[in-house]
């Protein structure tokens, strides 16, 4: 690690995260090139980070989590829910789901048919290829040398096996993988993980290259506005000013300055620098530089609507956790071997299908929990359950991440905007009909399933569309508030080469770019959208020093 008291630097990264750590070590390949990360949170040196489980002691923790909160969401039945974001070096990945999901080959084209070129499925695919160490080995799909390990489960469930058997069916047919294109089918999900434990981006991306001597990382840095030099046709990003040490320093960019603090802090970053509508910065009493109107709006994320079903002759989380004994059972078996209980991802198994034949390509997708209980962070139930969740892939409302001060210490109001459209209403009906069909199929029978919520009374089209704002909660998969796009749409925030338009030397890469949401998890997309950043900005400054 080089010199912290160094002020000047090639690159600076705004964010530890999963996009952070793979630009660092992208970036830091170049010995000439002197790097900096920040990262407001802590080392990621607690201790349930690396075991699998351990998101239910990371979430919801500040030492780990932001733990922001949405605003009163009517949608959900003016419900505010919690919503967690990594606040640890690593960001999101230490603390996430592990779930390796690509999104569908429909995703990317649809990027590339409004207007952002390099970005289509077989542009993204080798860049997916190139990060991977795929368990299996490398195929045509998959990469058998990268950073980011991929592994399948390390437990298995009876009652999960039923459900696949349940949604084959119902139309819903048994595949290998979901990360080939098309999501059609279903499947246990592959997860980021080595020998059962948690393959952060820290792991993958950080640790090998942390001691390159021109790579500087420093953690509890708190970004507090990005500086510019404004005497110019176009204004360029010349650094950042960081609250570090209960100091604060200003770091200078020759090159570029680089946000990658992910879909909610990026934007807030930009909007206290003076990025953004100036409608919102004026509100706060903030100088407008340049005027980007998309900033902080087309936030996307998925909903999942937690539908549980208590089950008999068979065992659950819900069972194996219930006792002491159980409990110390699956840590001995975890400690000893790798495998068990601990080991599990929030979900492990999936599955993809359309709400009508109409949709193009799969746009609903279960998460199935051999487990149950009343909300994030609550006690399991006493009794045995399952909880199938549904959640809609391509939801068409929109939401906003927004200043509520000029303080960077006050959270912005983050108002996802969930069920305000109809046609998201109506793929969440489906989802609820949908699953009520898999769980009345023959291969359950035997476990004699009883829908627990929202129960089989509520069957009106208007009661189901209540009990998906009552059981709806996010999977934490926000995107899209620093949009990617063509200069001629006024929506946009940065360009195919995630340059912020207007601006010289500043970038946007993670999550925040994409201009709609992928089908699935986020995380590696992100690594893929970090990768190809990495590879821009070096072509850009191949030559300069």
């Amino acid at each position: 690690m080089a010199d912290s008291s160094n002020q000047r630097f090639d690159y600076i990264i705004v964010g530890a995260g999963t996009a952070g750590c793979v630009l660092a070590n992208r970036l830091s390949q170049d010995p000439s090139k002197q790097v900096l990360l920040l990262e407001a949170g802590k080392k990621d040196n607690y201790f349930w980070i690396d075991i699998p489980v351990g998101y239910l002691y990371t979430i919801g923790n500040p030492r780990t989590d932001w733990c922001f909160e949405t605003e009163a969401e009517p949608g959900l039945n003016g419900r505010s829910i919690g919503y967690a974001r990594g606040k640890v070096l690593g960001g999101c990945s230490s603390i996430n789901a592990m779930i390796y999901m690509r999104g569908q080959q429909s995703d990317f084209d649809h990027w590339a048919d409004l207007g952002n070129r390099g970005w289509g499925w077989q542009d993204v695919l080798p860049i997916f290829r190139r990060s991977e160490n795929y368990q299996h080995g490398a195929d045509d799909f998959h990469g058998g040398n990268g950073e980011m390990r991929v592994e399948e489960r390390r437990v298995n469930w009876e009652i999960l096996d039923a459900w696949r058997d349940a949604a084959e069916e119902c139309g819903i047919p048994k595949i290998d993988e979901f990360n080939r294109g098309d999501n059609f089918g279903n499947a246990y999900f592959q997860m980021n993980q080595r020998n059962g434990k948690r393959w952060s981006a820290v792991r993958a991306f950080l640790d090998p290259v942390k001691d390159r001597a021109n790579l500087t990382i420093l953690t509890e840095a708190n970004v507090r506005k990005i500086c510019f030099d404004d005497n110019l046709a176009e204004p360029r990003a010349t650094g950042v000013a960081v609250l570090h040490g209960g100091q604060e320093h200003v770091f200078t960019a020759n090159n570029e300055v680089i946000l990658a603090a992910g879909a909610i802090a990026s934007p807030q970053l930009l909007q206290l620098s003076g990025i953004g509508a100036s409608e919102t910065l004026h509100k706060h009493s903030i100088a407008t530089l340049i005027e980007l109107p998309g900033v902080g709006e087309n936030l996307q994320d998925h909903l999942q609507i937690r539908t549980i079903y208590s089950v008999d002759n068979t065992i659950t989380l819900n069972q194996r956790a219930r006792t002491p004994w159980g409990m110390a059972l699956m840590g001995l078996e975890y400690f000893l071997r790798k495998t068990g209980p601990l080991t599990m991802p929030p979900s492990q198994l999936g599955a993809f299908a359309k709400s009508d034949p109409s949709q193009p390509s799969a746009n609903m997708e279960w998460h199935v929990q051999p487990l149950s209980l009343d909300k994030f962070g609550s006690p399991l139930h006493k009794y045995n359950a399952i909880t199938p969740s549904v959640c809609n892939l391509r939801p068409s409302s929109r939401g906003t991440v927004a200043l509520k001060s000029n303080k960077p210490d006050d959270a912005p109001a983050i108002a996802p905007n969930y069920l305000s459209t109809q046609a998201d209403l109506d793929v969440a009906v489906a989802g609820l009909r949908f699953t009520r069909k898999i769980m009345a199929a023959p291969a359950l029978a035997a476990f004699n399933p009883k829908e627990l919520k929202p129960g089989p009374e509520v069957t009106a089209e208007e009661d189901l569309q209540r009990a998906a704002g009552d059981l709806g909660t996010t999977i934490f998969h926000p995107v899209g508030t620093c949009k990617m796009g063509p200069g001629h749409d006024t929506s946009a925030v940065v360009d195919d080469q995630l340059r912020v338009h207007g601006i010289k030397g500043l970038r946007v890469i993670d999550a925040s770019i994409m201009p709609t949401i992928t089908s699935g998890n986020t995380n590696a997309p992100t690594v893929m959208i970090a990768e190809r950043g990495a590879d821009f900005i070096r072509q850009a400054y191949r030559h300069s020093r």
